[in-house]
């Protein structure tokens, strides 16, 4: 630690005492996010338990000059908590608090801290659930910073549909309380949609009110085969067309059908693979769904081989598409990951999927395919040996083609893991003169330039510009 570390560090122990921690635990732990190989150990962590907490870790930031990194469960996978070096992690895991559900409103107001699904476990007596499910059990702060969204969104939308309300705390030492429990607003700027995807570049979200719904009081679930990954994403677009809303609508391609068969020991058709859910009133609604569902396949030459309408059952049917992260770490063992992110237009979809299988062909290349097909959302799960430079390289190739082709079409270099700092390169691209704006704003909110610095609107070519002597992860 320099002598200006330690300055600061005593500072902020004079003010927070023993949630101050330069331990090389803590610090390791955060130094690295899940999806990213940078490791980058932070100057102090601070385990934040309060608001007041965060505006005193701020003041001593704002006062020494010292970035802060805000941290909620470290499941990001773009670098969106990387620290820089010697900078202040700000763990925010503490601050957990659930208030009391509102039955009526249907809200609840929580702590950034609280994991999705320890929320999820207290709301289910009260016949409520809070929809947004990005796969891992990262914190609710996290979520609303990144934006985050996952298989659920092709019916109730992102955090940004979700998120009625924030307390935001700013570098200055204001708190912002934004939006409100009401459905709907006409009255001022929409600042609280500003904070929501801002990934801790603007401010530090000390507390949240959800939009709660009610669990539906029939679904079930169906798993579709085709013969050709074209087929089952027609298809996917066709339930659309249909008027069916579902629940959940993920796709898989053969080989992580394949994967999952070994990994799980389960028999289903190694081809790519549709599974939806749907919910509605009574059982003769999800009856009506369900022969949609059918049809939308059998136009394409898919064929049901899963159906299931209890809850242990629809767990069981599910239990591919959920295995999918787990049974490809075990196919490809030593492998490190690499998940690609693009959301494009659904008139998009088909040949956005074309092109991804011919970027892997032509780079020799596999990566099985999984999608929010629904939504448009598709994930490419790179894998390579850690120190194989060379697929490293051709998997870049392959993720950069594909970012550009998905803003090119009129859709997203990223459908819900953020910006961070490897997505940054396609802003410009995609938002145009916006870009300036967005970064204008960053400006006014951090002058200093302090909060989770060169993350989402930072400078693209400045990717390695704090890791000059730190080693990289396995």
């Amino acid at each position: 630690m320099t002598e200006g570390e330690g300055g600061w560090v005593d500072a902020l122990r004079a003010r927070l005492g023993d949630r101050v921690s330069v331990s090389a635990g803590d610090l390791n732990a955060h130094a690295h996010d899940e999806g990213t190989p940078y490791t980058c150990i932070p100057g102090a962590v601070v385990f934040a338990r309060s608001e007041a907490d965060v505006l005193a870790t701020l003041s001593t930031a704002r006062e020494s000059r010292v970035p802060v990194i805000p941290w909620g469960a470290g499941t990001s996978l773009e670098g969106a908590v990387l620290p820089v070096p010697g900078a202040l992690s700000l763990d925010l895991s503490g601050m957990d608090t659930v208030g009391e559900v509102d039955p009526v409103g249907f809200t609840v107001t929580v702590g950034p801290g609280v994991r999705r699904m320890a929320l999820n476990r207290r709301l289910r007596p009260h016949g409520l659930f809070f929809p947004v499910d990005p796969g891992a059990d990262a914190s609710l702060g996290g979520m609303a910073a990144t934006n985050a969204s996952g298989t659920t969104t092709v019916r109730y939308g992102g955090m940004r549909e979700n998120v009625a309300a924030l307390r935001v705390a700013l570098l200055d030492g204001r708190v912002l309380s934004l939006g409100s429990a009401a459905r709907k607003s006409s009255s001022g700027y929409a600042l609280k949609h500003l904070f929501i995807g801002s990934e801790g570049t603007l401010g530090v979200i000390t507390a949240l009110t959800l939009r709660l719904h009610p669990l539906p009081p029939a679904t079930a679930s169906v798993q579709l085969a085709f013969p050709d990954v074209a087929s089952a994403v027609l298809a996917s677009v066709t339930v659309r067309g249909l008027g069916v809303v579902p629940e959940r609508l993920e796709f898989v391609d053969a080989e992580t059908v394949r994967a999952v068969n070994r990994h799980r020991d389960r028999r289903d058709p190694e081809a790519p693979t549709l599974w939806a859910e749907v919910a509605g009133r009574d059982g003769a609604d999800v009856d009506a769904q369900l022969a949609l569902l059918r049809e939308a396949a059998e136009l394409h030459g898919g064929q049901v081989v899963g159906e299931a309408r209890t809850p242990e059952a629809q767990s069981a049917l599910w239990a591919a598409r959920h295995g999918v992260y787990d049974a490809l770490r075990a196919a490809w063992p030593g492998h490190a990951t690499r998940i690609g992110d693009v959301c494009v237009p659904l008139p998009a979809l088909a040949d956005t999927v074309t092109l991804a299988l011919h970027l892997l062909d032509e780079r020799g290349l596999t990566a099985p395919l999984v999608g929010h097909i629904g939504d448009g959302n598709l994930h490419l799960l790179m894998h390579a040996l850690p120190d194989d430079a060379a697929a490293w390289a051709r998997i870049d190739h392959v993720l950069h083609d594909l970012a550009a082709h998905a803003v090119a079409v009129g859709g997203t270099c990223t459908g819900e893991h953020g910006v961070g700092l490897r997505k940054r390169a396609y802003l410009r691209a995609e938002h145009g003169d916006a870009l300036d704006v967005m970064r204008d704003v960053k400006a006014l909110f951090d002058p200093g330039g302090l909060l989770n610095p060169g993350k989402v609107v930072g400078d693209p070519d400045a990717l390695f510009e704090w890791r000059s002597d730190v080693p990289t992860r396995p």
